[in-house]
């Protein structure tokens, strides 16, 4: 049996939109792709030695996810190190200077459910914006036209604070900032 080109290149294209279908649940707009296939051997942390604790009924309770007696902490090794207290790092509820910005910053109340709520709208945020069929074949990057309108034009705002008067210490002199 004989196919013709024709016949030919509407299978390919017919393949080629059925592979693009496919593929991951969560869509993933940044695509990069890493120049090796291995894994990063800076990444990987020796454990700390096992050892016997003096009282086995002082262990912490174990949880799913949580710290381990032997995971590295450079940190607070480093810390500790120095002279300091590495118990200091530990994040426990509010830091002493931010706790008139947290007051006004929940005075309406805080959903409790909040992670779950963005995560499920950046979800779906994501899914709708997916990029076009070809860009998906060919995993070409469209995160920054997806999220166009929500960026902020950084020279744009420093004139307008500019024109207030706010001082912008930080911000890049007036001769680089776009007219």
């Amino acid at each position: 049996m004989k196919i013709t080109r024709g016949a030919f290149a509407v299978l390919m294209i017919a393949a080629l939109s059925l592979s693009a279908c496919g593929g991951r649940k969560e869509p993933r707009l940044m695509n990069i792709v890493a120049n090796r296939a291995g894994p990063d051997e800076f990444t990987i942390l020796p454990g700390k030695p096992l050892q016997s604790p003096e009282d086995f009924s002082a262990l912490p309770t174990p949880t799913p996810g949580g710290s381990n007696l032997t995971d590295p902490t450079p940190r607070a090794d480093a810390v500790a190190a120095l002279g300091g207290r590495p118990e200091r790092l530990a994040r426990t509820g509010v830091v002493r200077g931010d706790g008139a910005l947290v007051t006004r910053a929940t005075r309406y109340g805080v959903a409790s459910d909040i992670r779950q709520t963005l995560a499920a709208e950046d979800l779906a945020f994501r899914r709708s914006h997916k990029g076009r069929l070809l860009e998906r074949a060919f995993n070409v990057n469209v995160y920054y036209r997806a999220y166009r309108k929500q960026s902020l034009d950084q020279y744009k705002e420093l004139r307008r604070f500019r024109r207030l008067g706010v001082r912008t210490p930080a911000a890049p002199p007036e001769t680089a900032v776009k007219p």
